[in-house]
């Protein structure tokens, strides 16, 4: 049977194939570390690189619900991998967002195309990135941290800023450019195989056609978009790793697990104890995605307002009041809590066996120790907290 990804069905079960794939050796990659270059690879030869490019641009054009659910299954083979896709899905609607009409067309297309792989490091927090104009063009050094998936990239993504200038320029080059180095400094408890670098800029041309922007119409709503579709991305990530955390310690349970001494039954599937947390990791896992799913669902409702996407309709979604970008960041609150919570009580339920490397069980709870750092629960929390009792949406940041 030859899929057709121009279908929902077809190209969802085209990711959960290739996430079963890809979980068979996760465990021997968390350990090698390095390049991803083969799972990338992968995702090129299956077609799922251009999953949200529209039809109209020679893509697929499946929509953010369905695009999220295909992040969540790759990340439950393998955390870096459903990281690297859900990073390239979000950058490959970039200059849609946030670019020029000319941009949109132009990204969009030889994304389709050429089967192109996006990566970025926008991290605006580090601002040792500088970029100086030079005749029409602009010239960039010094060094950007956390270049996830960039080695491998066709096109990538970085912000730097101009002496005197507040505002980073954020800019997208092609893979040939010049001038940048890999510092391979990436050595991190978890998402090890994302290849996080930072990156050394010598004299990196940028031709100005290559800074992203202004978009059509300036100022819109729309422009802003793209920060509130990344958490929720993440979101899914979190989710997917978690998923695989789960299905790993219930498989083992049930062949390896032995029941405690005094638990009065043969099996592990019947002792008391082990069945109480199953259960309660279950309603956990369901509680989170449900959450996810809706957020997933106002997402879609607002990008297919496109430019007309006011700055009210950004902050409430779907119902009266309802603040959708606090939507958002519940359930990402909601992920980061229940998948520290169950990687780390999977061993209650695996005993002392299942921490031996070979397993490499704890690779779940390293991942999302590292990914759940990317920016701070606590202020999702506070910002739902002033929104629950002063009424009050969200400041609009890179990260809401």
């Amino acid at each position: 049977m030859v899929l057709d990804i121009t279908k929902p069905k077809d190209y969802i079960d085209l990711a959960a194939s290739l996430s079963k794939e890809l979980a068979q050796f996760a465990v021997e990659r968390d350990a090698k570390a390095g390049v991803p270059e083969e799972e990338i690879n992968r995702l090129r030869e299956t077609g799922l690189l251009p999953l949200i490019v529209p039809k109209q641009y020679g893509g697929i054009g499946a929509t953010w619900i369905d695009a999220l659910k295909i992040v969540r299954k790759l990340s439950k083979a393998d955390g870096s991998i459903g990281q690297l896709y859900g990073n390239h899905l979000n950058l490959t609607a970039l200059g849609h967002v946030s670019g020029t009409l000319a941009q949109k067309e132009k990204y969009y297309r030889e994304t389709a195309k050429n089967n192109l792989f996006w990566a970025n490091a926008i991290n605006t927090k580090d601002t040792r990135l500088k970029i100086n104009l030079e005749g029409e063009n602009f010239r960039v050094n010094g060094v950007k941290s956390f270049g996830t998936g960039i080695s491998i990239a066709d096109y990538r993504v970085f912000s730097a800023l101009e002496d005197g200038v507040e505002l980073p320029f954020i800019f997208i080059i092609p893979k040939e450019r010049k001038g940048l180095v890999s510092n391979q400094d990436w050595d991190n408890v978890g998402q090890r195989r994302t290849d996080s670098s930072s990156y050394t800029f010598n004299n990196v041309l940028v031709e100005k056609d290559e800074i992203l922007g202004p978009p059509n119409p300036p100022g819109s709503a729309f422009s802003t978009f793209l920060g509130i579709i990344a958490q929720l991305t993440k979101t899914n990530v979190y989710l997917g790793i978690t998923k695989g955390a789960f299905a790993a310690a219930r498989e083992y349970t049930k062949t390896t697990t032995k029941p405690w001494i005094r638990s009065g039954v043969d099996s592990a599937t019947q002792d008391p104890y082990i069945l109480h947390h199953y259960g309660d990791f279950w309603i956990e896992i369901q509680a989170a995605i449900a959450l996810a799913d809706q957020a997933a669902e106002k997402v879609q409702a607002a990008w297919d307002k496109d430019v007309d996407l006011t700055y009210q309709e950004r902050g409430e979604v779907a119902m009266p009041a309802a603040s959708f970008a606090n939507a958002v960041s519940a359930a990402k609150a909601l992920a980061t809590r229940v998948g520290i919570d169950i990687t780390n009580r999977i061993f209650e339920v695996t005993e002392t066996r299942a921490t031996a490397t070979k397993y490499g069980f704890e690779r779940y709870w390293r991942d999302l120790r590292t990914f759940t750092l990317h920016d701070p629960v606590d202020y999702k929390l506070r910002a739902i907290g002033d929104w629950v009792l002063n009424d009050q949406l969200p400041v609009i940041t890179q990260y809401s």
